[in-house]
């Protein structure tokens, strides 16, 4: 059975925008998976991190992984980019967060589904809106207003 997942794409170290083109073309790669829509790439400023601005986007994606499963093609995707975590929130390479997978709901010390701080963060909810805009509603868009964030 395929199912409909999103994911956040970003990144604020080299080269920024050409990682998260790769994520996306990546991500298309992944075994039983496609991406079926792309959002625009934004710039915004760390959210509870320091460094450089970050370059953003969400995927949606069509696939026949499970959500465990999916994560671990993700968590291969950051490491091959360089990901390394030094401390929470450090910036990053390569930064893929699952968003949803379906109408999974999951609450385990690994994955948590619905992903639980995507609604308040501006560098989730607009590229989301932009691909999928049954996904967000003008109050979480409202709530989110005050963060920098800009489309490329």
């Amino acid at each position: 059975m395929r199912s409909r997942a999103f994911v956040a794409i970003g990144a604020n170290l080299g080269d920024a925008r050409e990682t998260v083109r790769q994520a996306m073309d990546d991500l298309d790669r992944v075994p039983q998976t496609r991406v079926s829509a792309r959002s625009s790439l934004y710039r915004s400023a760390p959210v509870d991190a320091g460094g450089p601005d970050f370059v953003n986007a969400v995927v949606e994606l069509e696939t026949g992984l499970d959500p465990q499963a999916l994560l671990a093609e993700l968590q291969r995707l950051e490491a091959g980019a360089g990901r390394e975590r030094p401390y929470r929130n450090a910036p990053r390479t390569l930064d893929l967060d699952l968003l949803r997978h379906g109408d999974v709901v999951l609450d385990t010390p690994r994955l948590r589904l619905p992903h639980p701080r995507m609604a308040e963060r501006a560098f989730v909810l607009l590229p989301l809106a932009e691909i999928a805009p049954e996904q967000v509603t003008s109050l979480q868009l409202a709530q989110v207003a005050d963060q920098r964030i800009e489309r490329l």
